[in-house]
């Protein structure tokens, strides 16, 4: 089984890793000081097994397994005892170990991750792939996941090492590349129509020679990109 570890502190990340040590069938392939990074790598990774804290700076465990749209099993380990019964309302939650660990209450938490993903039915290669597009997107704005809707997206602006998310209510500034923003965005509704901007094509008003409308703003259209877009538009 691949998995993650996620505590802010690195003592208890480290002592998890040890206790994964005596379980050759454990492969630790990272560990994670925030939550937010640990979403950022299940992005691009799929894993079976996370570790995850309760209590950390800026967003919790329980933040954490909100997020995740298909979450691997989740072992929560953590020094206070008052979330049990909150714990086990998320079905992806397999146990929840308290600190200090046992090792030997530490090996009845691995055999009920064997018994979950035992009976865990298997999928297809469409519900299985944990970076499939869904209806939403998070960006990461100051260590906060801000959820934004698809239809609410109205353009994509490169600024630089940022990217302007611009939606029908504020304009989000995010560190990251068009180039990877473009990865995470349904074909069937987003088309990148010059270096620089990413548009939602049915949000367009009008289009006249070489730019497009959406809401008040005038965006360019690159010669390259024009005959994609025209052949998306329904036209009469």
């Amino acid at each position: 089984m691949t998995c993650i570890i996620i505590d802010d502190e690195a003592a208890a990340r480290a002592i998890v890793a040890q206790l994964c040590t005596s379980y050759p069938e454990l492969d630790v392939i990272e560990e994670f000081p925030n939550a937010i990074d640990a979403i950022k790598f299940l992005n691009q990774q799929t894993i079976d097994l996370v570790f995850l804290d309760i209590h950390m700076p800026g967003f919790t465990g329980f933040d954490f397994v909100q997020t995740l749209k298909n979450p691997p099993k989740i072992v929560l380990t953590t020094s206070d005892t008052n979330f049990a019964i909150e714990a086990y309302e998320y079905e992806a939650i397999v146990d929840y170990l308290v600190k200090p660990i046992s090792p030997e209450r530490f090996a009845k938490s691995i055999q009920k991750v064997k018994n979950s993903l035992q009976k865990q039915p298997a999928l297809s290669a469409s519900e299985g792939n944990a970076t499939g597009v869904g209806e939403d997107l998070y960006i990461n704005i100051d260590r906060r996941l801000i959820k934004l809707t698809f239809d609410e997206i109205l353009f994509i602006e490169a600024k630089g090492d940022y990217i302007d998310v611009k939606t029908t209510k504020e304009t989000h500034r995010v560190h990251n590349t068009l180039k990877k923003i473009k990865e995470k965005l349904p074909e069937e509704l987003f088309l990148q129509i010059h270096r620089s901007y990413i548009i939602n094509f049915t949000k367009i008003i009008d289009i006249e020679d070489n730019s497009v409308l959406i809401d008040k703003s005038v965006i360019p259209i690159s010669r390259s990109n024009r005959p994609e877009l025209m052949r998306r538009l329904n036209l009469l």
